[in-house]
């Protein structure tokens, strides 16, 4: 697992206990602004390394 995700996942975690147990103020929806685009980012990341391959190749490439 990704450590992007990871920390999305625990921004959504805090957002979630602040804003709906503990009724926190506005800034803490931040965190899920932050927590949302990270777990975006870390998904798009991982996909695109997945597709270029483990050893370097990119797409084109012909194996020899």
């Amino acid at each position: 697992m990704n450590w992007g995700v990871v920390g999305a996942l625990v921004l959504l975690l805090i957002w979630a206990i602040a804003a709906l147990v503990l009724e926190g103020p506005g800034w803490v929806h931040l965190l899920l602004t932050v927590g949302v685009s990270l777990l975006i980012y870390g998904i798009v990341m991982r996909s695109s390394q997945r597709a270029e391959g483990v050893g370097g190749a990119k797409r084109g490439d012909r194996p020899r």
